[in-house]
């Protein structure tokens, strides 16, 4: 694996997820690999989980981390050609990216999309660039479009939780107070797909996600009927991929509550945190036997680890 931006670059999805689990029950099995090795993480946006779990993956490896906070520790970065810089922005990604890249072994970066410009956020500008212009693999901490390392860990936890061989995975919208990213429900669907489960899609109307992401999922706009029989239930808000960024629900009727839980079959709860407590989903069902969220973060660790395995060991 020479970069890890999206699914596309992985190989054998099931030869993925079975190294992770191995990784798993031995993390610090390949301790030597990141040996006099270093990797840094670029944040434009915030973090919790995907930045500890990314030291935590690194340490396991024996890989020194530095961490730069774009918007407080870095200079604005500039990315479009043939730009006077003669306002906020200081440095263009072409130096910083190859900058960077000579310094470490590997480059994270996260990178919101804005939901300001469809277009803008989904040519993956910032990913791109530090591609194009930084001589050092590239791992995706999520982006404009895509969260790999977190679906990544969603499919391990499934692997880990699944009674049947091919479940049923409902990916259900629920409100939210602001507009969020499709990033997350993205990579969630495509990488559900792939691992060849039954996988719904509910939300309601106008809620559509792009076709690439939709792909041959199931969508249904009736939450209780997508939730009959299912196996797994993740919830997630997205804004509108159509009306780019809007809100054009609060409906307090699509929160994931117990009631539509018994709905399932025997379902387990998923979330890729942080969630809204009773706007998202109700306290008795996150705090539930069912719930995976905590699991969930866990494996955040081990999707991160396995990705920087697979990438160390291209290094060798």
């Amino acid at each position: 694996m020479k970069s890890f931006l999206s699914i596309n670059d992985v190989e054998i999805l099931s030869a993925l997820v079975k190294d992770a689990l191995e990784i798993k029950k031995n993390p610090h099995v390949y301790k030597e690999l990141g040996r006099n090795k270093s990797m840094c993480l670029i944040f434009l946006n915030p973090s919790l989980r995907t930045r500890l779990s990314s030291q935590k993956a690194a340490f396991n490896l024996g890989l020194q981390t530095a961490v730069l906070d774009v918007g407080s520790q870095g200079w604005q970065l500039e990315f479009a050609d043939g730009v006077k810089m003669d306002s906020d922005k200081a440095e263009h990604i072409k130096e910083a990216a190859a900058v960077i890249g000579s310094y470490f072994d590997v480059v994270a970066i996260r990178a919101f999309g804005k939901l300001e410009n469809r277009d803008e956020d989904y040519s993956e500008q910032v990913i791109e660039s530090f591609k194009k212009f930084c001589p050092a693999p590239i791992i995706n901490m999520e982006s404009g479009t895509g969260h790999p390392l977190q679906a990544l860990a969603d499919l391990i936890t499934i692997e880990e939780h699944k009674i049947v061989g091919k479940p049923k995975v409902v990916l259900t919208w629920a409100p939210h107070p602001k507009a969020l990213p499709q990033a997350v429900a993205n990579s969630f669907s495509r990488w559900m797909q792939a691992a060849d489960f039954d996988l719904t899609i509910t939300h309601p109307e106008g809620y559509e996600l792009a076709d690439e992401a939709v792909g041959d999922a199931k969508v249904e706009y009736d939450q209780s009927k997508a939730f009959e029989e299912a196996d797994f239930v993740y919830a997630k808000n997205w804004s509108s991929y159509t009306h780019y960024g809007k809100v054009l629900s609060k409906d307090s009727g699509w929160m994931v509550t117990n009631d539509k839980m018994k709905l399932t079959n025997n379902a387990r709860f998923m979330h890729c945190l942080p969630v809204r407590r009773n706007v998202v989903v109700e306290d008795i069902v996150i705090d539930s036997d069912s719930s995976l969220v905590i699991p969930q973060a866990t494996n955040r660790i081990y999707s991160m680890q396995t990705v920087l395995k697979h990438i160390l060991e291209e290094l060798k």
